[in-house]
């Protein structure tokens, strides 16, 4: 399993975070940011930690051309395009600011790699040539996902006893220059293997390596031994079989030049429904279209898998195929391969395709095929629905070779009622042939994956979307024991949130539920890991977990007062058996409102803390501002939070109100109460990305960054039939908060958001325009009946919910926005439903009816803006915005405001009446099968202080 994570400002700590839905694989670690994995429509059953307030950063590089200097407050080329520009230079500075590396700890917890990056890159890095080809994007001539980010080098250092780290031993003997990606720990921990390109015109050169590492020296060598071998990582790319052995997929030798686009087509394009199947699909991207679209990925995504030992020898393992996942068993006997197969599809991405799994012996015999699916087009758009067949294939954590997987039972749809939903199945590798897989357990709701531990302790988990509702049942795998309900409770309720299990590295690379034991007390014990959510913010927490009585004792908090500190992971996991909890040791982070992240060891009894980490203050301009968590009602009673950001120095009875900027995101709930619940802390240090809202700060603006607009249908209500109602609730007492504190004037108020934050934006110009004195909008989607078959939590077709789909699409109402609206979005946006035609139509319908607006699209970006050149122009753009229609907004435009409003009331008060709504625009992308992640049920902010984890 990756974690692809990065942040441009604040270390990235690379360590295994494992939701219970998915599947614990061995960790390499990438730099790479392209690879979309599908979004999990369940709910996570138990808390999610730290780990997973990620987001993916492409890789970064040097100043290059952008054009004339920073904006002021005029700006006198406005209409003219005057090539890329750059922000004012408060703004630049925090952006161009040398990255911090990322980290990961050795399996012995006894080193950290210190993996260093670069700043942005360069557009001439997007701009290279990459086939769009069934979901997802190629560069053909590094025969790799495009758009890849990487390491610069990589430096190791000891982990001493005292928390101390040793001098630091640099990887070394690959050339100057090289570009390093999939870092991977063998299991012994003794070796590094990682995949190195470099630029160069000829395709050789442009290729992947793969080089081997030892960690005592330092010393670095190709693991092949003729320099012809090339790595395949359009999809898996190798993973360690043992300690000596890697299996890698290689470009088949004999594979020749890529297939050439016939200049005149054999024929027309057809696609045919007559047999009536009804096929309902999201709006996905980058599709294959025709015959030489299908021959190019199928000549790209080909491997031929290589099993290759450190002395260099080897040999060759199966037949060239499609391979997607590389999957040693623990106890290293076995391999499970999973591969795809024509017949491809034009309607689907490539995760949709047929797939087939099939089970090898490590030494290159194959065994069996364990299953083959049909190509699935035709999986409802409800939520929850699945694929029908095996699923979730994967091998025991805590056995030698014994597989399990989970097999529908309601034919994939969650529209059909029935009982059991989904069952889990097992089976040993070495089963006899035609042994039939034993029923583990039986699911009313839908799967949601399981925490192995031993024959006495498994975790199953299981959700419903509809509901909210999620269940962890206790198992005792070796006997016959009645599963017991351990929780059951509503995802929505953070409040009640539990915790997870912390997981312990077992000898083979695997990871199991801890169990651990008390000196002065019988009975075995889990350590749960929380967020901690309160009405005072998080507070992270550590909870003995007696499993037999249910009793907890919290061993350990996080302060509460100044800092915000969180478990990261279990470090005291070497030995075999229980652990001791007087022998704990954990690794933890520590932040406040004006301390960047640290990493500590904390050991008990004693719980003496080490710093391991002192990294620099990534924008020390800003170190002392000022972070206040607010909280406010809206007028139907619902709780709202928000985070209030003031510049340094900032003196309200002296300065007066400021310009303020109102950066936000939807989110949809099924109760109100949830809704309200505070997430998140006040503790939190503010991480700054390069498009951050936050940047503002350097140019005297108020933030309010991540007010929560929750759309909320209880009970059989749909949520988004209220969207503009509610949307417009939660912006009104937004504004009025930031007024009431005298922190915000109230004709300087800019609201603006990104995606799905975007489609807000527009909404709210159009029916709130009394808010807010102009909108910022990057990559959205504005006319829903351009996705007719859902979007974000919508699963209700444009047929089913006409009236929704057309009042909640601001492009229907463009008629009404008569504020000044900034789009922005990337010329090459794959992310489903977000297509730029988006914003090129919804600007020609506004510039169709007068309004003030711009239009800026961006070459070669695709959803987020990941080049040097675009993401200051994209700066400069919304600082030339906010300083001329929110800091200069003229005295004319403050006159005619009332009347404007009144203007716009009547037809404002009908449409809220009956509007509608929606949630997160990340959509399911069907790439990557079936490994999930699940986004907050909240909005979202922007931030950069993020990190992972891969021990």
């Amino acid at each position: 399993m990756r974690l692809h994570k990065l942040s441009l400002t604040s270390p990235t700590l690379l360590l295994p975070h494992f939701p219970p839905s998915l599947h614990f694989k061995r960790c390499r670690i990438s730099s790479s940011t392209t690879r979309n994995h599908s979004h999990n429509r369940f709910l996570q059953p138990m808390s999610t930690s730290r780990l997973q307030k990620l987001v993916p950063v492409a890789a970064i590089a040097t100043e290059d051309a952008a054009g004339p200097n920073g904006s002021s407050a005029a700006h006198e080329d406005d209409e003219s395009n005057g090539g890329y520009r750059l922000p004012p230079p408060e703004i630049k500075d925090i952006v161009d600011a040398p990255p911090l590396p990322s980290l990961s700890f050795s399996p012995n917890r006894d080193k950290i790699l210190f993996l260093k990056r670069r700043s942005l890159p360069p557009l001439s890095e997007l701009a290279k040539p990459e086939d769009k080809l069934a979901g997802i994007r190629i560069d053909g001539k590094s025969n790799t996902r495009s758009r890849m980010s990487f390491y610069t080098g990589i430096g190791i250092h000891d982990l001493k006893d005292d928390g101390t780290l040793g001098p630091e031993k640099v990887i070394h003997g690959f050339p100057d220059g090289s570009k390093i990606n999939f870092v991977s720990w063998s299991t012994d921990g003794k070796h590094l293997a990682f995949s190195i390109r470099q630029d160069q015109d000829d395709d050789s050169g442009s290729k992947l390596r793969v080089w081997v590492a030892d960690v005592e020296t330092g010393k670095a060598k190709p693991l092949f031994h003729t320099p012809d071998v090339f790595l395949n990582a359009v999809f898996d790319n190798y993973v360690w079989v043992n300690d000596s052995t890697l299996l890698v997929c290689t470009i088949p030798l004999s594979r020749g030049s890529p297939p050439k686009k016939p200049l005149v087509p054999s024929g027309p394009k057809i696609q045919s429904n007559e047999r009536k199947s009804v096929v309902q699909s999201r709006t996905y991207q980058d599709l294959l279209k025709d015959e030489y679209d299908e021959d190019l990925f199928e000549y790209y995504a080909t491997s031929q898998l290589v099993l290759v030992s450190l002395d260099g020898s080897v040999k060759l393992f199966g037949e060239p195929a499609i391979y997607t996942s590389l999957d040693p068993s623990p106890d290293q006997k076995y391999v499970l391969l999973s591969s795809i197969h024509r017949p491809f599809s034009f309607n689907v991405p490539c995760g949709r395709f047929p797939t087939k799994d099939d089970l090898w012996s490590a030494d290159g015999k194959f065994i069996r095929t364990l299953c083959d699916l049909p190509l699935a087009e035709d999986i409802p758009i409800t939520f929850n629905s699945v694929r029908k067949g095996m699923r979730s294939l994967n091998w025991r954590e805590d056995k030698p070779s014994d597989l399990y997987w989970v097999e529908t039972q309601d034919g994939g749809d969650a529209k059909v009622e029935v009982s059991p939903r989904d069952i889990v199945y097992t089976q040993a590798a070495d089963a006899p042939e035609g042994e039939e897989p034993k029923i583990f357990f039986k699911l009313d709701l839908r799967y949601g994956g399981i925490s192995w531990c031993d024959d006495s302790l498994a975790l199953v988990y299981e959700s419903w979307y509809k509901t909210r509702r999620v269940r962890t049942w206790l198992v005792a795998p070796g006997s016959h024991e009645t599963p017991r309900l351990l929780f059951d409770r509503s995802s929505e309720d953070v409040y009640s949130d539990p915790g997870s299990p912390m997981l312990r590295r077992t000898p083979d690379g695997t990871y199991i539920i801890a169990k651990f034991k008390k000196e002065d007390k019988e009975g075995t014990y889990l350590l749960l890991n929380g967020s901690g959510a309160t009405p005072k913010g998080n507070i992270p927490f550590l909870d003995l977990f007696d499993i037999d009585t249910g009793d907890k004792e919290r061993i350990w908090q996080s302060d509460k007062e100044k800092y915000y500190e969180s478990v990261v992971a279990l470090m005291s996991d070497q030995t075999a058996g229980d652990l001791n909890v007087n022998e704990l040791k954990v690794l933890t982070s520590k932040e406040s409102k004006t301390e960047n992240t640290q990493y500590y060891i904390q050991q008990w009894p004693d719980r003496k803390a080490f710093q391991i980490t002192s990294f620099p203050h990534p924008y020390p301009q800003l170190a002392s501002l000022h972070k206040e968590m607010v909280r406010y009602e809206r007028r139907d009673g619902v709780q709202l939070t928000a985070n209030l950001y003031l510049p340094p120095g900032y003196d309200p009875s002296r300065d007066g109100p400021l310009p303020c900027l109102v950066w936000a995101y939807p989110g949809e709930f099924k109760n109100k109460e949830a809704a309200g619940q505070v997430r998140g802390s006040p503790n939190e240090f503010p991480g700054i990305g390069s498009t951050s809202p936050l940047l503002w700060l350097a140019r005297r603006f108020a933030i309010l960054s991540g007010p929560t607009i929750p759309i909320i249908g209880e009970g059989k209500e749909e949520a988004n039939d209220s969207y503009v109602e509610q949307l417009v609730w939660s912006a009104e007492a937004a504004v009025q908060e930031v007024i009431c504190r005298g922190v915000a004037h109230p004709d300087k108020i800019a609201i603006g958001g990104h995606s799905y934050g975007a489609f807000m934006t527009a909404n709210l110009l159009a029916h709130a325009p009394h808010l807010f004195s102009c909108g910022i909008a990057r990559s959205g989607a504005y006319n829903r009946t351009l996705t007719p078959f859902g979007f974000q939590s919508e699963d209700r077709t444009l047929w089913e919910a006409t009236d929704t789909y057309i009042k909640m699409s601001p492009f229907m109402s463009a008629n009404k926005i008569k504020k000044p609206i900034l789009l922005i979005h990337g010329e090459e946006d794959n992310n489903s439903g977000t297509l730029t035609m988006q914003s090129d139509r919804f600007f020609n319908a506004l510039k169709g009816h007068g309004a003030l607006s711009r239009l800026v699209i961006l070459p070669f970006e695709s959803h987020g803006y990941s080049s040097r050149e675009s993401i200051m122009h994209v700066l400069w753009e919304t600082d030339r915005w906010l300083q001329k229609f929110c800091v200069s907004n003229s005295l004319e435009d403050i006159a005619s405001k009332n009347d404007e409003s009144k203007e716009t009331k009547g037809s404002e008060d009908k449409a809220v009446a009956s509007g509608a709504g929606a949630v997160a625009e990340l959509e399911d992308n069907g790439v990557d099968g079936l490994h999930f992640h699940t986004r907050s049920s909240l909005c979202f902010s922007f931030w950069s202080n993020n990190w992972s984890l891969v021990i």
